[in-house]
């Protein structure tokens, strides 16, 4: 299994969080939000310079089938680690 964040921020925040925390995998950084608007999570919270990314999982097979997908509605809300774990281990 492959993880992959997309953070939909600029670089420079990006760079700074993983001087900081360090992260065992890649990053994407989706700054233009493509990734976001094309997995269908991005939405505008006001004026266009406000808009922002729902947290989200998304579970594709190699061959990028989707497997599961979880969209929050709001910033705080994530699927638990058992509910994708259960996903993953299948």
């Amino acid at each position: 299994m492959r993880v992959v964040p997309i953070l939909a921020q600029d670089v420079r925040s990006v760079r700074r969080y993983i001087e900081e925390v360090g992260f065992p995998f890649d990053i994407l950084v989706d700054e233009q939000r493509e990734a976001a608007r094309a997995y269908g999570v991005w939405h505008r919270a006001g004026i266009t310079a406000w808009n922002i990314a729902r947290p989200a999982v998304f579970l594709l097979e190699p061959d990028r089938t989707i497997r599961y997908i979880a969209v929050a509605q709001g910033q705080a809300e994530f699927p638990s680690q058992e509910e994708v774990m259960r996903v993953v281990d299948g």
